[in-house]
Protein backbone atom coordinates (compact mmCIF):
# COMPACT_ATOMS: atom_id res chain seq x y z
CA UNK A 1 0.00 0.00 0.00
CA UNK A 2 2.82 2.36 1.26
CA UNK A 3 4.23 1.88 -2.46
CA UNK A 4 0.97 3.04 -4.04
CA UNK A 5 1.25 6.10 -2.33
CA UNK A 6 4.23 6.63 -3.03
CA UNK A 7 3.58 6.41 -6.86
CA UNK A 8 0.27 8.16 -6.63
CA UNK A 9 2.33 11.06 -5.14
CA UNK A 10 4.88 11.33 -7.91
CA UNK A 11 1.92 11.16 -10.62
CA UNK A 12 0.25 14.16 -8.74
CA UNK A 13 2.95 15.67 -7.52
CA UNK A 14 5.98 14.89 -10.33
CA UNK A 15 8.73 17.45 -8.25
CA UNK A 16 7.91 16.12 -4.93
CA UNK A 17 10.44 13.67 -3.42
CA UNK A 18 9.77 10.08 -2.94
CA UNK A 19 9.20 8.86 0.10
CA UNK A 20 10.77 5.96 1.39
CA UNK A 21 8.71 3.85 4.02
CA UNK A 22 10.74 3.30 7.95
CA UNK A 23 10.99 -0.01 8.79
CA UNK A 24 9.22 -1.27 11.87
CA UNK A 25 12.40 -1.30 13.60
CA UNK A 26 12.62 2.53 12.64
CA UNK A 27 9.05 3.59 13.25
CA UNK A 28 9.51 2.25 16.88
CA UNK A 29 13.23 3.74 17.53
CA UNK A 30 11.58 6.99 16.94
CA UNK A 31 8.65 6.18 19.38
CA UNK A 32 11.31 4.99 21.95
CA UNK A 33 13.39 8.25 21.26
CA UNK A 34 10.36 10.53 21.83
CA UNK A 35 10.44 11.83 18.26
CA UNK A 36 7.16 9.99 17.60
CA UNK A 37 4.17 8.91 19.12
CA UNK A 38 2.11 5.72 18.57
CA UNK A 39 -1.47 5.80 18.35
CA UNK A 40 -2.93 2.58 19.22
CA UNK A 41 -6.45 0.97 18.36
CA UNK A 42 -7.98 -0.95 20.81
CA UNK A 43 -7.40 -4.80 20.13
CA UNK A 44 -9.95 -6.70 19.08
CA UNK A 45 -14.16 -5.84 20.61
CA UNK A 46 -16.48 -7.51 18.86
CA UNK A 47 -19.19 -5.09 17.08
CA UNK A 48 -19.13 -1.30 16.95
CA UNK A 49 -19.99 1.56 19.03
CA UNK A 50 -21.79 0.51 22.09
CA UNK A 51 -25.06 -0.84 23.14
CA UNK A 52 -27.94 1.94 24.43
CA UNK A 53 -27.37 1.11 28.24
CA UNK A 54 -23.77 2.26 27.67
CA UNK A 55 -21.72 4.32 30.88
CA UNK A 56 -18.13 4.76 31.12
CA UNK A 57 -17.96 3.85 34.78
CA UNK A 58 -19.51 0.29 33.99
CA UNK A 59 -17.76 -2.09 31.52
CA UNK A 60 -20.65 -4.60 31.77
CA UNK A 61 -22.48 -2.30 29.84
CA UNK A 62 -19.53 -1.55 27.15
CA UNK A 63 -18.45 -3.57 24.09
CA UNK A 64 -15.22 -4.94 25.48
CA UNK A 65 -12.10 -6.87 24.43
CA UNK A 66 -12.72 -10.68 23.57
CA UNK A 67 -10.80 -13.58 24.70
CA UNK A 68 -8.47 -13.25 21.42
CA UNK A 69 -8.78 -9.20 22.00
CA UNK A 70 -6.62 -9.97 25.32
CA UNK A 71 -4.28 -12.56 23.71
CA UNK A 72 -3.90 -9.84 21.04
CA UNK A 73 -3.01 -7.10 23.47
CA UNK A 74 -0.46 -9.63 25.38
CA UNK A 75 0.92 -10.13 22.15
CA UNK A 76 1.20 -6.47 21.07
CA UNK A 77 3.28 -5.78 24.11
CA UNK A 78 5.53 -8.43 23.43
CA UNK A 79 6.30 -7.10 20.33
CA UNK A 80 6.58 -3.50 21.34
CA UNK A 81 9.36 -4.80 23.99
CA UNK A 82 11.11 -6.73 20.96
CA UNK A 83 11.71 -3.49 20.46
CA UNK A 84 13.88 -2.59 23.18
CA UNK A 85 10.39 -0.44 24.36
CA UNK A 86 10.28 -2.13 27.79
CA UNK A 87 8.48 0.94 29.52
CA UNK A 88 6.33 3.63 27.82
CA UNK A 89 4.32 6.31 29.13
CA UNK A 90 0.68 4.95 28.61
CA UNK A 91 -2.32 7.02 28.02
CA UNK A 92 -5.79 5.48 27.74
CA UNK A 93 -9.43 6.26 26.73
CA UNK A 94 -11.66 5.63 29.88
CA UNK A 95 -13.64 2.88 27.72
CA UNK A 96 -12.96 -0.64 29.21
CA UNK A 97 -11.64 -2.09 25.94
CA UNK A 98 -9.32 0.48 25.87
CA UNK A 99 -8.18 0.65 29.67
CA UNK A 100 -7.56 -3.80 28.91
CA UNK A 101 -5.85 -3.08 26.05
CA UNK A 102 -3.32 -0.49 27.62
CA UNK A 103 -2.67 -2.43 30.94
CA UNK A 104 -2.25 -5.93 28.79
CA UNK A 105 0.52 -4.27 26.97
CA UNK A 106 2.34 -4.39 30.16
CA UNK A 107 4.52 -1.27 29.56
CA UNK A 108 4.14 0.57 32.71
CA UNK A 109 1.05 2.30 34.55
CA UNK A 110 -1.89 3.67 32.55
CA UNK A 111 -2.88 7.07 32.67
CA UNK A 112 -6.54 8.02 31.71
CA UNK A 113 -6.55 10.75 28.98
CA UNK A 114 -10.53 12.08 28.08
CA UNK A 115 -9.12 13.26 24.92
CA UNK A 116 -8.50 10.25 23.51
CA UNK A 117 -12.45 9.26 24.46
CA UNK A 118 -14.44 8.12 21.91
CA UNK A 119 -16.94 10.65 20.41
CA UNK A 120 -18.76 7.94 18.30
CA UNK A 121 -22.31 8.87 19.79
CA UNK A 122 -22.06 12.33 19.77
CA UNK A 123 -20.48 13.50 16.61
CA UNK A 124 -20.55 17.05 17.57
CA UNK A 125 -17.50 16.92 20.46
CA UNK A 126 -14.94 15.66 17.51
CA UNK A 127 -13.87 19.06 16.56
CA UNK A 128 -13.33 20.18 20.49
CA UNK A 129 -12.04 17.37 21.58
CA UNK A 130 -9.13 16.67 18.24
CA UNK A 131 -8.29 20.43 19.43
CA UNK A 132 -7.42 19.21 22.77
CA UNK A 133 -5.70 16.39 21.94
CA UNK A 134 -3.64 18.31 19.40
CA UNK A 135 -3.36 20.71 22.15
CA UNK A 136 -2.12 18.45 24.47
CA UNK A 137 0.12 16.65 22.56
CA UNK A 138 2.21 20.28 21.45
CA UNK A 139 2.41 20.24 25.03
CA UNK A 140 4.10 17.02 25.50
CA UNK A 141 8.00 17.05 25.91
CA UNK A 142 8.54 13.16 25.44
CA UNK A 143 12.11 11.87 26.46
CA UNK A 144 10.61 8.37 26.11
CA UNK A 145 8.14 6.42 24.35
CA UNK A 146 4.56 7.70 24.43
CA UNK A 147 1.33 5.37 23.38
CA UNK A 148 -2.06 6.42 23.05
CA UNK A 149 -4.41 3.66 23.07
CA UNK A 150 -7.83 4.84 21.61
CA UNK A 151 -10.80 4.26 18.86
CA UNK A 152 -10.94 4.03 15.32
CA UNK A 153 -13.21 7.54 15.24
CA UNK A 154 -10.39 9.49 17.37
CA UNK A 155 -6.64 8.05 15.00
CA UNK A 156 -9.41 8.68 11.78
CA UNK A 157 -10.20 12.67 13.26
CA UNK A 158 -6.43 13.29 14.33
CA UNK A 159 -4.40 11.80 11.29
CA UNK A 160 -7.00 10.65 8.57
CA UNK A 161 -6.54 7.01 8.99
CA UNK A 162 -8.47 4.47 9.44
CA UNK A 163 -6.93 1.90 11.78
CA UNK A 164 -8.26 -2.01 12.57
CA UNK A 165 -8.48 -3.38 15.38
CA UNK A 166 -4.70 -3.52 17.19
CA UNK A 167 -3.19 -1.52 14.65
CA UNK A 168 -0.54 0.84 15.28
CA UNK A 169 -0.46 4.54 13.49
CA UNK A 170 2.98 6.65 14.02
CA UNK A 171 2.99 10.26 14.15
CA UNK A 172 5.31 13.06 14.42
CA UNK A 173 4.02 16.05 15.92
CA UNK A 174 5.20 19.75 15.03
CA UNK A 175 5.57 22.74 17.05
CA UNK A 176 2.31 24.34 15.81
CA UNK A 177 0.19 20.19 16.42
CA UNK A 178 0.21 19.38 12.94
CA UNK A 179 0.16 16.04 13.18
CA UNK A 180 1.88 13.49 10.57
CA UNK A 181 1.90 10.04 9.54
CA UNK A 182 5.45 8.29 9.92
CA UNK A 183 4.18 4.84 9.29
CA UNK A 184 1.50 2.03 10.92
CA UNK A 185 2.16 -1.05 11.90
CA UNK A 186 0.00 -3.90 11.57
CA UNK A 187 -0.68 -6.06 13.96
CA UNK A 188 -1.92 -9.68 14.43
CA UNK A 189 -5.93 -9.94 14.26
Amino acid sequence: MAGVLVVLSALLNPTAKAITPLSEAELWAGVKEGRYVAMMRHALAPGSGDPENFHISDCSTQRNLSKKGRKQSLRIGTRIKSFGITSAAVYTSQWCRCRETARLLGLGPVTDLAAINSFWRNRSRQGPQTRRLRGWLKNQKPTGAVILVTHYINILALSGYAAASGEIVIIRVDRGAKTTVIGTIHTDA
